[in-house]
C-alpha cells in the first residue's frame, strides 16, 4: 500500500493533525530562512559611532559653509543650529543682531556641547557680516520665499565654493536688504497649509542637502 493510500485510511481527526503538524513545520522553516536573510539592526552604542574628539574636530577639514543667523530670537533654536553645524562639519556660525551667543544656558541645552566645537562670531548687524563675507569671496545664499528663488532640490553645490547661508528670524524671516544683497535665494519646497518651518528645522534641511549634493 502506498503512502497516499495509507494516509487516506487514517481517521479524519488523525489526518487533520498530521496536516497541521506539516503546516507548522513549513512555517517554521520559512521563518528560519527569512531570519537568515535579515540584516541585524541592533542600535549602536555611543562608543561605536566613531565620533571625533574636540581636538580632531577643530583640526579637521571643514565644509566651506558659514551659517549666518539674522536676528534669531530663540536661544534654543540657536543651540540647535550649533548642533547641526557640528554634525556636518560646518566652518562657522555668524550670530547677528539680537541673536543670542554662548554661553547662554538655553543655547547650551540644545547645543549639547557643540558651542565648544563649532567656531562662531558675533556681528552687530547682519549687513556687517554679509559685507565681510563678500569681501572674503563668499557667495551669499539667503533661505527665503522670494521671487525668482531657486528650489532647494535644484541647487547644485560642489562642496568647494565658499558659501554663506543666511537664515532669518522666527517672525519676519531674512530682512529684505539682505535678500537683495544675496547672490541666490534658496526656497525649501513645501506642500501643506503653513509654508513655514522652524528656523532650526530649516537649517537642518538646507545644510544636509548642501552637504549631500557635494559628495
Amino acid at each position: 500500500m502506498s503512502v497516499d493510500e495509507t494516509f487516506i485510511t487514517y481517521p479524519l481527526r488523525k489526518r487533520f493533525c498530521i496536516l497541521c503538524t506539516l503546516c507548522v513545520l513549513c512555517i517554521v522553516s520559512i521563518l528560519r530562512y527569512h531570519d537568515s536573510l535579515l540584516v541585524p539592526m541592533r542600535k549602536l552604542k555611543n562608543s561605536e559611532l566613531d565620533r571625533l574628539s574636540l581636538e580632531e574636530f577643530r583640526a579637521g577639514d571643514k565644509t566651506p559653509v558659514i551659517i549666518v543667523l539674522d536676528n534669531v530670537r530663540s536661544h534654543l533654536n540657536v543651540g540647535s543650529v550649533f548642533r547641526t553645524a557640528d554634525a556636518f562639519l560646518i566652518e562657522a556660525i555668524y550670530l547677528c543682531g539680537i541673536t543670542g551667543t554662548p554661553p547662554h544656558r538655553d543655547i547650551q541645552k540644545t547645543a549639547l556641547g557643540a558651542t565648544e566645537t563649532v567656531a562662531w562670531r558675533y556681528f552687530e548687524t547682519t549687513a556687517d557680516a554679509i559685507s565681510e563675507l563678500k569681501s572674503n569671496g563668499y557667495k551669499i545664499a539667503s533661505v527665503e520665499q522670494a521671487e525668482n528663488a531657486t528650489m532647494l532640490n535644484e541647487v547644485r553645490y560642489d562642496g568647494k565654493e565658499n558659501l554663506a547661508v543666511v537664515f532669518g528670524n522666527e517672525v519676519e524671516g531674512v530682512e529684505q536688504a539682505i535678500v537683495s544683497a544675496s547672490d541666490i535665494v534658496i526656497e525649501i519646497p513645501q506642500f501643506g497649509t503653513k509654508h513655514s518651518l522652524n528656523i532650526s528645522v530649516s537649517v537642518g534641511i538646507v545644510i544636509w542637502e548642501l552637504v549631500r549634493s557635494s559628495k
